[in-house]
């Protein structure tokens, strides 16, 4: 139950650490991971110490055994070991200090430190972190590489040296770091972190040599995957040589074999730069001048041209054809009206001689009614009728005489 306390009735601080105490004493026995960062086995005395701290965290507590405990597994067991206790916690009252009792020591193999590295790499690859389209392309030229190394060590001096040599002016932002060890990983994933928040760093690069499988155990992490995957900078991974493939390889935008390799891959080989510059400006000029060389061709060929060397020449061609077009025109006209004329003369001519004026003309006469119509035969006119008739040259007037005949009107 909660004790009820106040400024006016406090607990004195024995009672408190007894209250902890006996509140640590019922979670009873539990087995604990971790990795011993301090032994201490005195000459002489029964009781071993050690500090047990969590591999991914700032984290440790103290750990006590009996020797006999430890005399187990003294052969495999030393500083920087990985283990499995079973050990009761216990709180020393008198100090206020929480420890564990040990009564089982259990060292973690390899072939089980595998075994849960294959099992946490299955379990990531699900969730997506080693996706091939979560990988960013890294910048052509970084103005600023963030380095993680450890400090004053080999990988730091190879993509140091061979970066530069290759770029003079790349920039580099180096953090040293723990790179085994219990402290490695909260240091990497600090510097990452660091550095990932700096705008300016374009590329970051976790840098260490080859070592054993547990000297590059760190770098397979889960705190430190899920670190670099969060990430919006793009991460490469260096970390040991060809053989070595830590999870951090498979979270990486890029794996590099080596240190030296990844100074390689981030930073662009100024000589071969200017080599490949060299080449495109070459072929381009190439392009160009055989451009210029197929228009002056081209251009050449159409000056040589009849029509581009005499322009005078299309018009005068021009000109005749006009000229001869007209004349053609003329003459095609010309028997137009020929033949129009030839065509009128033979129609007035067969006019001419259907006319009844021809008749009249030979000495025929018309005789008319006054009515206007034609006298066709005598039996038509009737006794002292007069009649109009029409000769070539005039018309008189006639009447009908005796005896049937026709005569001039007296």
């Amino acid at each position: 139950m909660a004790l009820t306390t106040s400024a006016e009735a406090p607990l004195p601080v024995g009672q408190v650490s007894r209250l902890i105490g006996g509140w640590i004493d019922r979670l009873g026995a539990v087995w604990v991971e971790g990795q011993i960062t301090q032994l201490s086995r005195r000459p002489g005395a029964g009781v071993v110490f050690m500090t047990l701290r969590d591999p991914s965290h700032d984290v440790s507590v103290s750990v006590t055994c009996y020797r006999q405990v430890f005399d187990a597994v003294a052969d495999v067991v030393t500083e920087g070991a990985r283990v499995v206790v079973h050990a009761k916690p216990e709180w020393y009252a008198p100090r206020g200090q929480l420890s564990l009792r040990a009564a089982e020591i259990r060292p973690v193999g390899i072939g089980e430190l595998l075994a849960r590295l294959e099992q946490l790499k299955r379990s990531l690859a699900a969730e997506g972190l080693f996706a091939a389209e979560r990988k960013r392309p890294l910048p052509f030229l970084p103005q600023l590489i963030g380095l993680v190394c450890g400090r004053a060590s080999a990988a730091e001096r190879d993509v140091l040296e061979v970066a530069r040599r290759r770029w003079p002016a790349v920039r580099f932002e180096v953090r040293n770091v723990a790179v085994q060890g219990v402290h490695a990983v909260p240091q990497v994933v600090r510097a990452v972190r660091e550095l990932d928040a700096l705008e300016r760093v374009d590329v970051i690069v976790v840098a260490r040599g080859g070592g054993s499988v547990e000297d590059l155990l760190p770098f397979s992490d889960e705190e430190l995957v899920r670190a670099v995957a969060a990430c919006r900078t793009p991460v490469v991974s260096a970390i040991g040589h060809e053989p070595d493939s830590p999870l951090l390889d498979l979270v990486a935008d890029l794996r590099a074999a080596t240190p030296t390799d990844a100074a390689k891959k981030v930073v662009p080989d100024v000589r071969e730069e200017l080599e490949r510059v060299g080449l495109l400006r070459d072929r381009a000029l190439r392009c160009v001048r055989g451009l210029l060389e197929r228009e002056e061709r081209g251009l050449a060929h159409a000056l040589a041209r009849p029509v581009m060397e005499q322009p005078q020449r299309m018009v005068e061609e021009r000109e005749a054809q006009v000229e001869a077009l007209l004349a053609r025109s003329r003459r095609v006209l010309g028997h137009l009206l020929d033949r129009a004329d030839s065509e009128l003369a033979h129609t007035h001519a067969r006019v001419v001689a259907l006319s009844p004026a021809a008749t009249l003309e030979r000495g025929y006469a018309v005789l008319q009614r006054p009515d206007g119509s034609v006298v066709r035969s005598p039996d038509e006119v009737a006794g002292d009728e007069e009649l109009r008739a029409r000769v070539a040259a005039g018309e008189f007037t006639v009447r009908r005489v005796d005896g049937g005949g026709v005569g001039p009107r007296p």
